[in-house]
């Protein structure tokens, strides 16, 4: 797939600033002067600023023009485009994972290896008198009568909210759940059977691979690429030669990689699976945290054929411990609504009408744009502590969203390693290895910089420290 002229245009500034030939304060050529330094359309440079914008690379002044990032520190490489094997395989991963997540049970521990920010950054005393609230008012009744699909005013909010991007959604078309994983899980029995097998990324969410292991499914691993996401000709090529039955994805900020999925792609992506008639889960939990002017398109945008089972939830952008997600099941709405009721009946409903309420207030948005502004000088944040601390050789993504880096060390570094001596200084990090059907990025972190920084700083230079010490 050809690169666009804004895109090497971007690359082009972004290893000037790298290399140090702009420095942290330097103006930019304004747009006309870079148009015809560079033997480019205004257009083109405008893309190329608004992409570098996006990363945090320069920061736009009004009437003054376009300046490196203060405080940009050194910008390492990104990780390497990943390489797993295209075949089908069992999984079982269980058991790394669980040691994983029990490690979490420390209270002391600077949570670096979690899949959730920080308490601190949702507006809880705001949440608390919604609840407060919807306990006074809910009646017994009100239990029945709002089974699956869920509560209605709280689907008919977050239809609204995707007719607001473009999205032709009705409140009959949300089925509210447990968490997006709920979503998820329902999804993939819908459409599957056990011995199936299910493309999945690589490195992918390792929840997801449980979810694959449990239900007696094999995987099969979609190489990625830092910033675009999952590759589209390899996966075309395991379309042709394999029984893929469903494709689980995440086209913004994956998790762990943090990549994002040009348009183009998520389109191309789309009717590629359409042709085959092929499913495609999408997990789309971080796509309202980032940190460009608009919210990326899911792939749902796209779907014409009911093909698309659109997954998301309030537990990674307003209210964590509230646990309430939703699906846009398309031509599964029925088979997914049914086995709802026939698991978990209903999402618990005060904190379904306490989340309606809460956005009947008018604050979502507001807090959304606090969020996505401290997520993103936190990343920077963390970004520049890497640079400063960790071995030379590391690489570190730079997603344009969520909350996670992937960072991927010179080959002496063993993940798990370093992964035990952090935990006993009180630091957990999240290994690469939980990452892969087959234990792969064994060279390999993700780091949530969705946490106080006051602690993450001080925990980003003990591990480059263990890190070196590995070496």
């Amino acid at each position: 797939m050809a690169i666009k002229r804004y895109q090497l245009l971007a690359d082009k500034l972004s290893a000037m600033i790298r290399e140090g030939s702009l420095l942290a304060g330097d103006k930019l050529p304004s747009v006309r002067q870079a148009s015809r330094q560079f033997s480019v359309s205004p257009s083109t440079v405008f893309k190329a600023y608004y992409q570098l914008e996006d990363r945090g690379l320069i920061r736009a002044r009004q009437r003054s023009g376009y300046y490196v990032s203060e405080n940009i520190g050194t910008v390492l490489p990104e990780p390497s485009r990943s390489k797993p094997q295209l075949v089908s395989s069992e999984v079982s991963i269980n058991e790394l994972v669980f040691s994983v997540l029990d490690s979490i049970r420390a209270t002391a521990t600077v949570p670096l290896g979690t899949a959730f920010p920080s308490h601190e950054l949702f507006p809880m005393d705001q949440l608390s008198n919604s609840l407060a609230k919807a306990n006074r008012s809910a009646k017994f009744i009100d239990t029945a009568v709002n089974v699956a699909p869920g509560y209605k005013a709280l689907r008919r909010m977050i239809a609204v909210r995707y007719r607001t991007v473009g999205i032709d959604v009705a409140a009959d078309d949300v089925i509210i759940t447990n968490g997006a994983m709920e979503g998820l899980t329902l999804a993939l029995q819908a459409v599957t059977q056990p011995g199936d097998t299910v493309a999945i990324e690589s490195p992918g969410f390792y929840a997801a691979l449980q979810t694959i292991e449990r239900l007696h499914l094999k995987a099969i691993e979609i190489p990625m690429h830092p910033q675009d996401g999952a590759d589209l000709d390899a996966l075309t090529q395991m379309l042709k030669s394999q029984q893929i039955k469903a494709c689980w994805l995440m086209s913004n900020f994956q998790n762990p990689l943090g990549s994002s999925m040009p348009e183009a792609n998520k389109q191309s992506l789309v009717s590629l699976l359409s042709h085959y008639d092929i499913p495609l889960i999408e997990d789309d939990v971080y796509g309202e945290l980032y940190f460009g002017k608009h919210y990326p398109a899911p792939l749902k945008t796209y779907d014409k054929k009911g093909l698309v089972i659109h997954c998301s939830s309030f537990s990674k952008t307003l209210a964590p411990t509230y646990r309430v997600g939703w699906t846009l099941a398309g031509r599964y709405y029925e088979k997914i609504r049914r086995a709802k009721l026939m698991t978990t009946l209903s999402t618990a409903l005060p904190v379904q009408m306490a989340l309606a309420d809460y956005l009947n207030r008018g604050s979502y948005d507001k807090h959304l744009r606090k969020l996505r502004q401290l997520l993103e000088d936190q990343q920077r944040q963390m970004a520049a502590s890497i640079a400063e601390h960790f071995p030379a050789g590391t690489k570190v993504s730079r997603p344009q969203g969520g909350y996670f880096l992937w960072v991927e060390f010179p080959s002496g570094v063993d993940a798990l390693s370093l992964y035990k001596l952090a935990l006993e200084r009180d630091i957990l990090i999240a290994p690469g290895p939980i990452f892969s059907v087959n234990g792969d990025y064994q060279h390999c972190i993700r780091l949530n910089y969705g946490q106080p920084m006051g602690r993450v700083a001080e925990a980003v230079k003990v591990i480059g420290e263990l890190a070196h010490g590995l070496l």
